[in-house]
């Protein structure tokens, strides 16, 4: 969350940024203005300042996106804060229960309090269960999956969803639904009823009636494996649901986002770079070439197939749009100037918010390709319309304390699917001729 970053820390990150682009940018000029080769003093003052921005920038876009995770929270119309994120959790496990799939949402304090003991045991020791007593067995066994693991604590898995929430950027972009199915359904909707003219005494005729499509996005199995020592294990003063929470995130956050970004939709979600050149809402994105291998024409040619991009896009989708790219395009983009010699990147000069280029917002998506020939390293467009995320409910763990003897390994895993489901709201720009 926002709140949880130092706000000194903040401050001098945007004090150092504003010291240092400015630095950058007069550096970028004299790079220009010199003659033959580069002057490789500039060269190197342009690559340390590079690495200054890139440090202040992180901590930057760190707040902005736990920002956009506390947007998620809202006030009732009885003033009662609510977490949207909890809500549809709490609907998919409704749903769920009344299917007798998983296990009840809350179980009341003592309830709970018996069922995080158990897990707690369970965990630490044997994973057959010979160890648990008859009282954890049976709070325990509530948690049963099918498939003989157990459900992580609500708090546990909470803790889990939220650093995978604010360490994901695709997650505070796209849409997001929460499911106790195995696939969520939806409808292209990519045509227009039919209308005319018509005179006072015209006979009225039949109109095209609109084509509307069908799109469907299953969920696939995430997981993650790390391992612990038993002796680990056997400390008293060891966290182990922390340790555990924190591991999974991680690995969860880093797969998710390399899937949502290019993802080929075999047992995995299938991501935006994966489809193809076009126009077709439903299965093709639209590229805009640079005209250069591998780089952008000189300025201000660059700069204007950014524009044709940017305008091919149509306005309900530049409301909300952004940039996406990893740091090592935005340093290429850093140097891009219009016609009057004014550089187009603004950082921000405010905690939470995003660095600008056109007066759009720019998000680190490092899962995106540098640049290359051919490379489709820069995505722009309003991500929440083209790309959907699905969740579905409940994280379960399986302890296998034989395979790395005399490491014990966490068999975690949830299930999440994502895919486009309207290409019209996003362009690519492909690095070539």
């Amino acid at each position: 969350m926002a709140d949880d970053f130092n706000p000194q820390e903040l401050k001098d990150a945007i004090a150092s940024i504003q010291t240092s682009q400015s630095e950058f940018q007069e550096g970028v000029k004299q790079k220009l203005e010199a003659k033959g080769s580069p002057d490789p003093l500039i060269e190197e003052k342009l690559h340390r300042i590079e690495a200054d921005l890139a440090e202040s920038r992180k901590l930057i876009d760190q707040a902005a996106l736990a920002q956009k995770r506390q947007t998620n929270v809202i006030k009732d119309d009885k003033g009662n804060i609510v977490d949207l994120d909890e809500k549809a959790a709490s609907w998919a496990n409704g749903i769920a229960r009344r299917a007798q799939r998983i296990a009840p949402e809350s179980f009341g304090r003592e309830q709970e309090d018996a069922y995080k003991a158990a897990f707690n045991t369970l965990v630490r020791k044997e994973g057959d269960g010979r160890l648990l007593g008859a009282d954890e067995l049976k709070a325990l066994s509530v948690g049963s999956d099918p498939d003989g693991g157990y459900f992580v604590p609500d708090d546990m898995s909470g803790r889990i969803v939220r650093q995978v929430y604010e360490t994901s950027p695709m997650r505070a972009y796209a849409s997001i639904v929460m499911t106790s199915r195995d696939s969520i359904t939806g409808m292209y909707d990519n045509d227009e009823a039919g209308a005319e003219w018509e005179g006072e005494l015209t006979s009225a005729t039949e109109t095209s009636t609109p084509q509307v499509g069908q799109w469907n996005i299953p969920v696939h199995h995430l997981r993650a494996m790390p391992k612990s020592s038993q002796q680990m294990l056997d400390d008293a003063d060891f966290n182990v649901e922390s340790w555990l929470a924190d591991k999974v995130a991680s690995r969860f956050a880093r797969k998710e986002n390399a899937a949502f970004v290019s993802g080929n939709g075999v047992s995995k979600p299938r991501g935006f770079l994966d489809y193809p050149n076009g126009t077709d809402l439903t299965n093709s994105i639209e590229r805009i070439k640079t005209g250069v291998n591998g780089g952008f024409a000189a300025d201000p040619d660059g700069v204007k197939k950014l524009l044709e991009a940017m305008y091919k896009l149509k306005a309900q989708y530049r409301a909300n749009m952004g940039w996406f790219m990893n740091s090592g395009t935005t340093s290429v983009l850093r140097q891009l100037q219009d016609n009057d010699g004014r550089f187009l990147w603004q950082d921000s000069v405010a905690a939470g918010q995003p660095a600008t280029f056109l007066g759009y917002s720019v998000t680190a998506f490092e899962d995106m390709p540098d640049i290359a020939t051919g490379s489709l390293s820069i995505a722009l467009g309003d991500m929440r319309q083209a790309y959907q995320v699905v969740d579905r409910a409940g994280i379960s763990t399986l302890r296998d304390p034989y395979t790395a003897k005399p490491n014990v390994l966490f068999y975690t895993r949830k299930r999440t699917g994502g895919d486009m489901i309207n290409g019209e709201a996003l362009k690519l720009i492909e690095f070539s001729a």
